[in-house]
């Protein structure tokens, strides 16, 4: 007599187990590089500072998304492929925080000296140091450029997986190199325009960090064009509410957990919704308080204080934060109506728990 087999359950997504699985491609793909650079005779600090970068402390949040993208859209079996493209994912990002970084003339990155400050303290005898770590950092940036695309190439897919891949990252690119050059435009000239402050996050953040991310993997998986809408309908609200919420820690936040100075989009001249919805209600005064760093010198502490006091005045934060949640209720409002399995749906709530903390 013959039984009726019992499919398994789909194993539980787990995020730390992600986040592991792509460490160690990273590791062992940088180890590989520092190796031939070693055999070739080229500088060790090229791949020294990129290691220092990439495995230290980074919360992949890209690659965790890219891989419950796969996992929502009924992506199941050898997970290999998936996880050498989300670790591509990683490594395009370490290109866009070094760039970004020169761009922002920013000292530090995740609590430690930025890239091209770690290059000009390793050449701290010669008088064109600092010059010379900004330049270097601009070739160590393409070089992350150039070899995330090798760990994508790396992953080996089917021709269909690679068309659909390929199409998802040209639009990712494209649209944060725009992201960037729209912010490049307004920093330094903040003013009360939140529309204009919440399209440099749509496109420099959101769409980069979350949506696209997700429909990364959901074409890995072979998904259909109603889950990659759902997946699109989701991620947009989800990042523009995650970077609404790194507004918040840029200006709240414990330095010692945010890695970057206190009030620094103020000191960078950042065109933040934050800052634009405090500049609808701030007096003379305190427009002058809030507009008064973008040439570069930063605040000291009880100026921080000052400025806080600002942004809670006017009510710019609490406006931010209403914007959060009407941003984290649009996304969940697709994952009711979207019709994806149960499974997926569950994947994508914590996804967003995780991105934006529980709501409040």
């Amino acid at each position: 007599m013959s039984e009726t087999a019992v499919p398994l359950p789909a194993p539980v997504f787990d995020p730390a187990r992600v986040r592991s699985a792509v460490e160690e491609r990273l590791t062992t793909f940088l180890d590989a590089k520092a190796q031939l650079a070693a055999a070739q005779g080229f500088p060790a600090e090229v791949t020294d500072v990129l290691q220092d970068l990439i495995l230290g402390d980074g919360k992949r949040i890209r690659p965790v998304l890219c891989v419950a993208g796969w996992r929502a859209a009924g992506g199941c079996g050898d997970e290999g492929p998936v996880l050498r493209v989300a670790a591509s994912l990683e490594m395009f990002h370490a290109f866009a925080l070094v760039h970004d970084d020169v761009m922002d003339r920013s000292a530090t990155r995740r609590g430690r000296p930025s890239a091209h400050e770690a290059i000009a303290a390793r050449h701290v005898g010669r008088p064109d140091a600092a010059r010379l770590g900004m330049d270097a950092a601009v070739l160590l940036g393409d070089l992350a450029l150039a070899w995330s695309d090798e760990l994508f190439h790396a992953a080996r897919l089917g021709p269909d997986q690679l068309a659909a891949a390929t199409a998802v990252l040209d639009g990712m690119r494209t649209e944060l190199m725009y992201g960037q050059y729209l912010d490049l435009l307004a920093t330094g000239r903040p003013s009360a325009d939140v529309d204009a402050a919440l399209r440099i996050a749509r496109f420099k953040s959101a769409k980069y960090t979350v949506e696209r991310p997700l429909q990364l993997g959901a074409v890995l998986a072979g998904a259909d064009v109603g889950v990659r809408t759902a997946l699109s309908a989701f991620g947009l609200p989800l990042g523009e509410a995650f970077q609404l919420r790194d507004d918040l820690l840029g200006a709240f936040g414990d330095p010692s957990e945010t890695g970057k100075p206190a009030a620094e989009d103020l000191r960078e001249g950042k065109h933040t919704a934050l800052l634009a919805r405090a500049l609808r209600r701030a007096t003379g005064t305190e427009r002058d308080l809030l507009t008064g760093y973008s040439q570069g010198v930063p605040p000291g502490p009880a100026e921080v204080v000052r400025i806080r006091a600002v942004l809670e005045g006017t009510g710019a934060r609490a406006e931010v934060e209403v914007m959060i949640e009407e941003r984290r209720r649009q996304a969940l409002r697709v994952l009711e109506e979207a019709g994806l399995p149960p499974a997926a749906g569950a994947i994508l709530r914590a996804a967003a728990s995780t991105l934006i903390g529980p709501a409040r």
